[in-house]
């Protein structure tokens, strides 16, 4: 019968520790199983990360060419056709269109990616619209149906 004085582990669940540097009679004794000379059987030996064995490393072997500018701005770009659509269904409140409503409403999908709104389309509301950049057409199409532009940082 088993009980908390006689519980034992599962047979095969508990292996031994191989326990290096205890002697030739162990058989882990001598050169510790890292081998005869050579860097890798040093103290405090480490492989670079990107180390193939001497074999030219990935990195070195695959072409290199471009250029990613750091500085780069995306920016999320809405047209004025798909305002006009908003606005058709009613969506904005006092005719107020600015990257708050447009993130709610679930047309922008991220929140730290600035807003740009491009010409494409017509409109025919008068929307004060608010973003972060306009395209000139834009700017345009919005200003000659009534609206305002504003440009906000």
């Amino acid at each position: 019968m088993k009980h908390v004085g006689n519980l034992t582990f599962s047979p095969g669940s508990r292996k031994n520790v191989k326990r290096i540097g205890r002697g030739t009679g162990s058989g882990h004794g001598g050169t510790s199983t890292r081998g005869h000379k050579g860097h890798q059987s040093r103290s405090n030996f480490k492989r670079k990360r990107s180390f193939e064995g001497g074999q030219m490393p990935l990195n070195r072997r695959l072409p290199k060419h471009g250029f990613k500018n750091p500085f780069r701005i995306e920016y999320q770009c809405i047209n004025v056709a798909r305002l006009e659509e908003l606005a058709n269904e009613g969506v904005f409140v006092n005719n107020t269109v600015d990257f708050d409503a447009l993130f709610d409403l679930g047309v922008l999908s991220k929140s730290n990616v600035p807003l740009k709104i491009l010409g494409n389309g017509d409109i025919s509301k008068a929307l004060k619209v608010s973003a972060h950049k306009f395209s000139e057409s834009a700017k345009s199409k919005i200003e000659s149906a009534g609206g305002t532009v504003t440009v906000h940082e």
